[in-house]
């Protein structure tokens, strides 16, 4: 019997692919007549508003003349006979198109970032010709817009259960359906530009972080925002920044489930008025042989020109954090996870910030805490012992950084977004939209008393309408945190005398010391940093929003008295009257609803199908390997298990082995406890490099060998199988804009390259970002075609001479290639395949190399320096 799933979606439709969609029918004459007056007489108005929005270049990209819009949308997912298919329909009869998931990796399925649209809820699939049709003739990336996060994550999980993750060594191991499966994720912070469109010749070697920008009488007064590239994808955008040449960003974009890497591209536009915006240049980083699982900061150049005629147009200071992980079967964690949840979980934490300074692998413990459905337990258990253990003052309860604390702030995080954006998100962004500011402090204002008193008021009258709709949202907080603070406030009911007028509202203060100080009050200081807004205020505004935190802040500390001056009086009585407000607050966030209680809504039918989709997913589970079920994420919070372990081991192997430290026996509790727990890790990592091995020596599958008999429908003999557009070719000229060396420093950049797994070598780890890591190699290589017999050795075939620049310069006309997310050691195809323009980097040319493999030798080396820990 055939399974259908249907949803409905917003669905991002560029202009040339609206065009190429069915009109719709023909208009009665009567309608024709008075649309066409209604038209003419707007004539004038129209044009005037198609000026201010821009709309020729506010698409997809903003120097794209390819601009689109939301349309409503259909998604109607079926699993045929002959195969797995989606279906995308616009007007509820128009077939926009069809994507074939059973060709597409998991890679080619991935959430979007909120910074390309400026919408939540996104997930694009990058498909090609083959593996697609539809009546918009296009092979641009296809993005829908689901209604809620529970949703989104829900569809996220079905459709990778009918693609294929990347799995290595089929047939090596058909107990586990595969030796190891891969993970990737870039993390990267634009802080700051300097010089930006300044050009100069360019400098040798980038300025560590801490060196002092050099003054630069000729900085240019613009604006200026950058567009993030992953292996030649859009992948995300910041905003718009005005400043002389030195714009301040501070924005975070975390992509995660890519393909093997390539390169990572900052492009920096400058935008003018009522024209397209101009390129100033380009930051490439060469993500092969970039460090892995640690941040880089540092001062990059931003290149402009050709290859040989680069020049540098500012630098950009950017955090970057490069992961790339090896996921085993979740069976070889089994000791690994026993020694894990032997304790609280927070004590892992705590112990791995003292002991080892790691803070960045709190939130994978967290998500394995989570998956064991113990983290609200663990946190309950740390706050006894901080309370119990409380010997100072109670003002100073909750108020330090401990690990609770700060567990506690990760896991508001983690469950109460929607109820932040509920409480404080729409009234942050329309105070930033109209741009309000607000000074009381007569020292900075410079005006006299009356001025004074106009920005007190209209200091209160925000303050109010912040409170009204965190006060509205109350009924909002979810269940994991109301029952978070229940315990907190039960705790110190039951610790302190409540009795006592002095100690009456401890309790309250005890809720909203987590609620308000690190969670809301926070989130209105710096909502870029919660996903409130999309980059840093403007300044002026910056400072409304400090003012008014400070109020709200007072206001939850339940001390109406705190503003002492005398111009401050209104809010003064802003806070008098708000006061019981704020404890009905409290007392209704740290009170649970019954657990008896009815829903407040039917079952609609979008509940329905999402339950019937969980439904399915745990039937196909069931039925495919291990390393297959292993890589379906978990619902509700998208949980992969095995890649958390492999994280938090990866990390503590890198960290233990940089320290020279040693497991040991001696010592107290605590010290067994870290010995065994790193002891677990370097079993695990021993695991991975002896699964890496084995399939490095024996990479090809003979006709001799067993192959595993895999859950996925034939393919259909009218469908090709082109491979996955997940990431282009690795090139060392198709970008145009990288700088260019002597003969002899490429060659020294080849022999240092690394595999695309390799981790960080610890003779690396003082250096700086340079120009040696704009440098990749430039062999070749043919694709080879699925299930192929065994082929000779590499190493017996002739090899390519490279090519000259002036030899590549004649191909103008060349499509760019990209090649399946598998290396030429595993059981999957390389191929080419065209990829849509609109979406590629905007410096890229047509012409790519194919990486080559250099024979059996090199191939094996390449294996052995995974996972290798220096």
């Amino acid at each position: 019997m055939d399974k259908e799933f249907y949803v409905s979606v917003e669905l991002y439709v560029s202009s040339k692919a609206a065009a190429a969609l069915k009109k719709p029918p023909a208009r009665k004459n009567a309608e024709r007549r008075d649309l066409a007056s209604r038209a003419a007489s707007g004539n004038g108005d129209a044009a005037q508003k198609r000026v201010k929005e821009k709309t020729s270049w506010l698409g997809i990209g903003r120097n794209s003349t390819n601009a689109g819009q939301w349309r409503p949308a259909r998604c109607k997912l079926v699993e045929e006979e002959e195969g797995c298919l989606l279906n995308v329909y616009v007007d509820d009869t128009i077939l926009y198109r069809s994507i074939y998931m059973y060709l597409l990796n998991h890679t080619d399925i991935r959430a979007v970032h909120r910074s390309l649209f400026d919408r939540r809820n996104c997930i694009g699939i990058f498909s090609v010709a083959g593996q697609m049709r539809g009546a918009a003739p296009t092979s641009e990336p296809l993005y829908i817009q689901f209604e809620d996060e529970e949703t989104a994550n829900t569809w996220l999980a079905l459709f990778r259960s009918y693609s294929m993750p990347e799995v290595y060594g089929r047939w090596l191991s058909p107990e586990d359906g595969g030796l190891y499966r891969m993970w990737r994720q870039v993390d990267l912070t634009c802080i700051q530009g300097r010089n930006l469109g300044v050009t100069r010749p360019l400098a040798d070697e980038m300025l560590s972080p801490d060196q002092e920008p050099k003054a630069d009488p000729d900085a240019i007064d613009m604006d200026v925002y950058c567009e993030i590239f992953v292996n030649g994808m859009l992948c995300g955008r910041t905003t718009v920044k005005k400043g002389i040449g030195a714009p301040d960003w501070h924005e975070r974009f975390v992509l995660t489930d890519l393909p093997p890497f390539e390169n990572l591209e900052i492009v920096v536009w400058r935008e003018k008025r009522l024209t397209k915006p101009v390129l100033v240049g380009t930051v490439v980083i060469v993500l092969v042989n970039f460090r892995r699982g640690e941040a880089v900061e540092g001062w990059f150049p931003v290149l402009h020109g050709g290859q040989a005629t680069s020049t540098q147009a500012g630098e950009m200071r950017l955090l970057v954090r490069v992961d790339e992980e090896i996921i085993l079967p979740y069976h070889t964690y089994g000791r690994l996870l026993k020694t894990l949840h032997s304790r609280n979980h927070l004590d892992w934490m705590r112990e791995l910030e003292t002991r080892l300074k790691m803070k960045n692998v709190n939130n994978n413990i967290m998500s394995i805490a989570i998956a064991k459905n113990v983290l609200l337990e663990n946190i309950m258990e740390l706050a006894d012992r901080e309370v119990d253990g409380t010997q100072t003052s109670h003002n100073t309860l909750f108020r330090g950084n401990t690990v609770f604390t700060k567990t506690v702030e990760l896991y508001m995080s983690w469950y109460g977004m929607s109820f932040l954006e509920a409480s404080v998100g729409p009234t942050i962004r329309r105070l930033c939209s109209e741009k309000v500011a607000i000074e009381v402090d007569p020292v900075r204002i410079g005006k006299g008393p009356k001025a004074i008193e106009k920005n007190v008021e209209l200091l209160v009258t925000w303050c109010r309408e912040f409170w009204d709709h965190i006060y509205e949202a109350r009924t909002q907080c979810p269940p994991e945190l109301r029952r978070l603070f229940e315990h907190i406030r039960r705790l110190v009911e039951s610790r302190y005398r409540i009795g006592d007028d002095q100690n009456r509202e401890l309790p309250w203060q005890s809720v909203s010391a987590f609620c308000f100080l690190r969670f809301i009050v926070p989130a209105i200081l710096h909502p870029h940093l919660f996903g409130l807004l999309p980059g840093l205020p403007d300044v002026s505004v910056q400072r409304s929003l400090t003012l008014i935190a400070k109020v709200v802040q007072s206001l939850a500390n339940l001390n109406p008295t705190v503003q002492k001056e005398e111009y401050m009086r209104g809010v003064k009585d802003f806070l008098n009257d708000s006061l019981h407000a704020m404890i009905d607050y409290i007392i209704v966030v740290s009170t649970p609803e019954p657990g008896n209680k009815a829903p407040s809504t039917p079952l609609t039918s979008d509940k329905h199908e999402r339950l019937r989709i969980m439904n399915a997913l745990r039937q196909r589970s069931a039925a495919v390997p291990i390393l297959y079920r292993e890589a379906i994420p978990l619902l509700p919070h998208l949980l992969d298990i095995p890649r958390h372990l492999a994280v938090v081991t990866s990390v503590i192997v890198r960290y233990s082995r940089t320290r020279n430290f040693q497991p040991t026996r001696q010592g107290g509790a605590d010290d067994k406890f870290f010995s065994e727990f790193c002891s677990r890790c370097l079993e695990v990592e021993e695991q991975a490099l002896f699964r890496v091995s084995k399939l490095a020596a024996k990479p090809r599958r003979q006709y001799s060998e067993p192959a595993i008999n895999l859950p996925i429908p034939p393919t259909p003999s009218h469908v090709p199988l082109p491979p996955s557009p997940s990431s282009p070719l690795k090139t060392a000229g198709a970008r145009g804009r990288k700088m260019s060396s002597t003969s002899r420093r490429r060659s020294q950049s080849r022999k240092s390259s690394r595999p695309s797994t390799a981790p960080s070598s610890s003779d690396q780890s003082g250096q700086s970002p340079s120009r040696k890591s704009l440098s990749s190699p430039t062999t070749e290589s043919e694709p080879r075609p699925l299930f192929q017999p065994p082929a000779l050795p590499s190493s017996s075939l002739p090899s390519s001479p490279p090519e000259s620049p002036e030899e590549r310069a004649p191909r103008p006309m060349r499509p760019p290639l990209m090649h399946h997310p598998r290396s030429t050691s595993t059981d999957s195809p390389l191929s080419r395949k065209r990829v849509p323009d609109a979406f590629m980097s905007p410096t890229s040319d047509g012409s790519v190399e194919l990486p080559g493999d250099e024979g059996g030798k090199r191939r094996k080396n390449i294996f052995r320096s995974i996972l290798t820990r220096r």
